[in-house]
Formats: structure tokens, C-alpha cells, sequence
């Protein structure tokens, strides 16, 4: 069962997740041709059927969901650290809080091409992912339950990435982190002392 635990010393939400530890492992095996690797991989075109249904895809216009096609492609993590299904429940128990493994976990295929990171693709492709990352994130939020999107890419093994298809991860969670509350008040502090936006002084 996930959940989110509140550390009570440093105010800190954790997510706890037994379900991430029964994820694949695409670099458990040693490199093989690219076709053997498209015939196994999830991610890559014409294996639609091997993962969850398609939340949103970026596709010509008439071809159906969850078929071959696409440039971009959005679905629900096959091993959620959080759900979307469920109640938003929250309780306490002594000192401690906890919040149900409510929220979202997506991932965004971002190309068909098995082999075809980030910094291969072209302006346009690059756009079409940031495209989508948005719409996601827009999306999500419309759900007044959810408070806080995030958007991260694992690169490797080492990074605790289990495939090796170029993705992204999209997690909405109903509480917003304690860094980033922080962050928000030092910046507006710091336009209420200067009159001026501080990533903006930064850039």
C-alpha cells in the first residue's frame, strides 16, 4: 500500500511505494541488437498493448489511441509510487500524519525511437515534448485535490531508471514539498524587499 508520511521533526513529506520495487529491469542484460530490443520494449512503437492505456498521445488526428502512430505518448506508470484511483484520505496517528497514495505518476514516452534521446532530436520533436509535459501538467491541475506536479527523467541504471526507452515521469502529489514552499516565500520576500523578480536578476 503507498502512502505519504509527514516527518514530524522536519515537516518533510516522504512517499512510501512497495510497489516500485517490482519494476523491469531493461539493464539487467547486456546490450542487444536494436530490433530485439523494439520486439521487448514497452515503450517503442507497435508494443502499445504492453503498457497502460494511452491518457494522451500526440497523433495525427484520426489514428485510435493505443496504436502505433504517435510522436508522444502518455501513460499511467505501470508501478505508481501514487494512484489516481481512491480517496484522498488524510489521518494522524500520535505525532505522526499521513496522507493515502493518492495523486498521479505518469510517463511520457517521449519518441517512438527506441534510441533517440533528448539530445538527438530536433527543435521541433524537443517542443513536442515540452508541449506535452505542459498539457499534462495543466491537466493535473485542474484536480483541486492535487497541489504540486512534478516532471523528471531518470537517465541510466544508476539513476534508478528501469527502461532503457527515452521517458520522462510526470508525479502530482496533493501536498506541495517543503523546499519548494520555501523557495516561493523566499522569492516573494525578496520581490516585496527589491520590487524585482529574483530568477530574473539570476538569468
Amino acid at each position: 500500500m503507498n502512502e505519504l508520511r509527514k516527518d514530524p521533526i522536519l515537516g518533510r513529506w516522504v512517499i512510501i511505494s512497495t510497489e516500485r520495487s517490482r519494476r523491469p529491469d531493461s539493464f539487467a542484460s547486456p546490450q542487444v541488437v536494436t530490433k530485439e530490443k523494439a520486439a521487448i520494449c514497452p515503450f517503442c512503437e507497435g508494443n502499445e498493448k504492453m503498457t497502460p492505456p494511452e491518457i494522451w498521445a500526440l497523433r495525427p488526428d484520426k489514428s485510435k489511441r493505443d496504436t502505433p502512430g504517435w510522436k508522444v505518448r502518455v501513460v499511467a506508470n505501470k508501478f505508481p509510487a501514487l494512484g489516481i484511483d481512491g480517496e484522498l484520505i488524510r489521518r494522524g496517528v500520535g505525532m505522526f500524519d499521513m496522507i493515502s497514495g493518492f495523486g498521479a505518476h505518469e510517463v511520457i514516452i517521449e519518441t517512438p525511437d527506441h534510441d533517440k534521446n533528448l539530445k538527438d532530436q530536433s527543435s521541433e520533436e524537443l517542443g513536442e515534448v515540452l508541449k506535452t509535459f505542459q498539457y499534462r501538467i495543466a491537466d493535473l491541475h485542474k484536480d483541486k485535490r492535487l497541489r504540486y506536479v512534478l516532471v523528471f527523467k531518470n537517465e541510466g541504471r544508476e539513476a534508478g531508471a528501469s527502461l532503457e526507452h527515452p521517458h520522462s515521469q510526470l508525479i502530482a502529489t496533493p501536498a506541495t514539498p517543503k523546499r519548494v514552499k520555501e523557495e516561493l516565500v523566499g522569492s516573494k520576500n525578496y520581490f516585496e524587499a527589491k520590487e524585482r523578480c529574483i530568477y530574473c536578476d539570476i538569468l
